[in-house]
Formats: C-alpha cells, sequence, structure tokens
C-alpha cells in the first residue's frame, strides 16, 4: 500500500455559498477521515464581476494518486451543480482546487503542482497559511507564513461566522 501524502485542497462558493461549502466538507470527511479546516474567508470576486465568495483550505492525507482526486472534485463539484459550459471566471457553486500534493512540482496529471493561486490570491494563500504556516511551498522555499507576512495586493477577505457538524469553524475578527 502507498503512503499517505498531505494534500491542501482550496474550497469556494459563490452561489448559496454556506450550503455548497458544508457539501464539499461532507464529502472531504466522508472520503477521508479527520481533516484540517482552515477559518472561513469572505472575498471578492476575482476575475469577473460576481457575488462574494466563501473561501477556506482543507487538509487532508491521502494515498489517491493526482488524477484520481482531480476526478473526484469534478464529480463532486458536478453533483452540487457545477457547470463546466459557462465562462472560466463566472459564479460558481462549488470549486475545488488541489493546492499541493506532498512536495510535488510540475504538472502532475494535466494539475500544476503547487497551484498557482497559492501565490496570487489572498483567498487562497491565507487559509493556507493558517493551516500550515510553518510548511514550505515546493518552489519559493518559504514558509506560507513569511509568504502571507509579506503578501500585498489589496484584494480583501473576511473571516466570517460558519459551522459545520456543530463544530465551530470560524467567526468574525473583533
Amino acid at each position: 500500500m502507498a503512503c499517505p501524502v498531505s494534500v491542501y485542497v482550496s474550497i469556494g462558493s459563490n452561489v448559496d455559498r454556506p450550503f455548497y461549502v458544508r457539501a464539499a466538507l461532507d464529502a472531504l470527511a466522508d472520503w477521508f477521515g479527520d481533516i484540517v479546516i482552515s477559518p472561513v474567508y469572505d472575498s471578492e470576486a476575482v476575475g469577473f464581476d460576481g457575488s462574494p465568495f466563501l473561501n477556506l483550505v482543507v487538509g487532508i492525507e491521502t494515498t489517491l494518486s493526482v488524477a484520481e482526486l482531480s476526478r473526484r472534485f469534478k464529480q463532486l463539484e458536478a453533483e452540487n451543480g457545477r457547470r463546466r459550459d459557462v465562462p472560466k471566471f463566472s459564479a460558481r457553486t462549488l470549486d475545488l482546487d488541489i493546492l499541493t500534493y506532498g512536495e510535488a512540482v510540475g504538472c502532475i496529471d494535466g494539475v500544476e503542482l503547487p497551484r498557482g493561486e497559492i501565490l496570487k490570491n489572498a483567498f487562497v494563500l491565507r487559509p493556507l497559511a493558517d493551516i500550515a504556516p510553518d510548511e514550505t511551498h515546493p518552489v519559493c522555499g518559504k514558509t506560507y507564513r513569511e509568504l502571507w507576512r509579506t503578501y500585498d495586493t489589496g484584494q480583501k477577505l473576511w473571516p466570517v461566522d460558519f459551522n459545520w457538524r456543530g463544530r465551530q469553524i470560524s467567526r468574525p475578527a473583533d
């Protein structure tokens, strides 16, 4: 049996946001057992004019390949109403992206690792830094805490009150 790999996955939704984020968390917990969940953030749409998103990052341990994870995530998105026949930058019920897969670097099974959005978007980097502050980006070698500390693009995001399975995941900043 293959050794488990640490994987970080971003989750986003800007349509019926709490419902679809909870659906994603339910599926990930059912598939992978214990999951590490970042705070949930409200963020402005990036790349298009649209409703704000809820975003978070989840850490899992898996023996599945990148291809199998990607297939499962696309299936989960489709089961939750994600449409692929619309422009890339548009509203979506559910968006799951593999951010990192262990220390893998490069295009693996059609997935670019680590995902470029880690260094570009606050709604990816901040929750990743929340749950993996001392882990290092496999390309630039800096910790996610260091990357967040020096991040400055003007993108706005706010922690929100969010509960899942009777557990407080995040609360608004004071």
